[in-house]
């Protein structure tokens, strides 16, 4: 789709598209599975002066872990979270669909890890995710470290290179964040939006003109 694609509509996911943090949503269903063992501890948030920092530090709690059985849990998760009536945000949603329908690819920008972002991008019908990049042992095991988190700087340049990839120019890209730390991302589209009321955003949108979409919550 992406290479046949009118565009590119890129969507940061937490709060953005579903109501939760995916990673931390997560986290609680693995400490109640039982799963985490001795690490069960509350998974705390990424608000704070480095996210980056934060995300290295959560994604470590599952140093040894087999992917698969990362990959089964979270499968597990979403198929009972998307069931509830305040799962998603709701305008930004059909926003996606109407991208779909008119022919754009949609593509997930997250923090969160691919393991936890590959049902929602399944479920939505997305093309691509960027995501943070779990490393992993050649037998299967989760290091505990990761690539980069796509956090900040590291979303817009993940866009740009798509973009570039796909000879897309800007202009024909769109994107939707709901935090500062997605700032890097809409300025990297030509289409951007934001969602919700963060402080940072919506004086961008005061000042450039950038179409505001409302983080109302409601089903699939």
């Amino acid at each position: 789709m992406l290479s046949r694609a009118r565009g590119i509509a890129f969507f940061d996911v937490d709060e953005t598209l579903i109501t939760a943090k995916s990673m931390f949503a997560f986290w609680d269903h693995w400490v109640a599975s039982g799963a985490a063992g001795r690490h069960g501890t509350a998974a705390g948030s990424d608000d704070g002066p480095d996210r980056a920092a934060r995300n290295r530090a959560h994604f470590r709690r599952y140093a040894g872990v087999p992917l698969a059985q990362l990959r089964t849990a979270a499968r597990e998760w979403y198929d009972r979270y998307r069931t509830g009536p305040t799962a998603f945000v709701g305008p930004t949603v059909e926003a996606l669909r109407r991208h779909r329908a008119a022919g754009d690819a949609v593509v997930l920008v997250s923090g969160s890890a691919r393991p936890m972002l590959e049902p929602i991008a399944r479920d939505l019908g997305t093309d691509d995710v960027l995501s943070t990049e779990l490393l992993v042992t050649e037998g299967g095991l989760l290091t505990g470290e990761v690539r980069r988190p796509m956090i900040g700087a590291a979303k817009g340049e993940a866009v740009a290179r798509l973009l570039e990839r796909y000879g897309l120019p800007a202009e024909r890209a769109y994107g939707y964040g709901d935090h500062a730390s997605d700032l890097s991302m809409l300025q990297a589209v030509g289409r951007p939006h934001v969602v919700g009321d963060d402080p940072e955003l919506a004086a961008h949108a005061a000042r450039r003109g950038w179409p505001r979409v409302p983080a109302s919550a409601g089903p699939r």
